[in-house]
């Protein structure tokens, strides 16, 4: 059976590329009503949120440390730690869109979320470091 690959990698870019493209929407929104350093702020979150789900476009779930356990009961963990980090992720995302489009202060989200990319940063530079 052939497959291209060519189609099957467009398909994993969609999801990063439509997040660009909504921070570069909330972006000018913002922009347009005078707030400047709130666009650029949502911007730089959902941009930054874009390369995350870009980085991660491939990924199967890799087991950091042994953390977690073991076997079947490890990966269980493990795939229940990350979806919980991608559903707060994307809540913390949708927030701070939300309280800058209503013109509201997003300064508590934009910390948490610079908080999360950092740990998220962080934890893929140094996960494949032997202890």
């Amino acid at each position: 059976m052939w497959l291209a690959p060519e189609r099957r990698s467009a398909r994993r870019w969609a999801v990063p590329v439509l997040v660009l493209l909504a921070g570069l929407a909330v972006g000018g929104v913002l922009l347009a009503d005078g707030r400047r350093g709130t666009a650029l702020t949502a911007l730089a979150v959902l941009a930054g949120y874009a390369a995350h789900l870009a980085y991660r476009r491939d990924e199967q779930g890799l087991a950091i440390s042994e953390s977690f356990g073991r076997g079947h009961r490890g990966r269980t963990h493990l795939k229940a730690a990350a979806m919980t980090g991608d559903v707060l992720s994307a809540g913390l995302v949708a927030a701070l869109v939300v309280q800058a489009l209503r013109g509201a202060d997003i300064t508590p989200y934009a910390w948490l979320a610079l908080l999360a990319g950092v740990t998220y940063l962080l934890s893929a530079l140094t996960g494949g470091r032997a202890p």
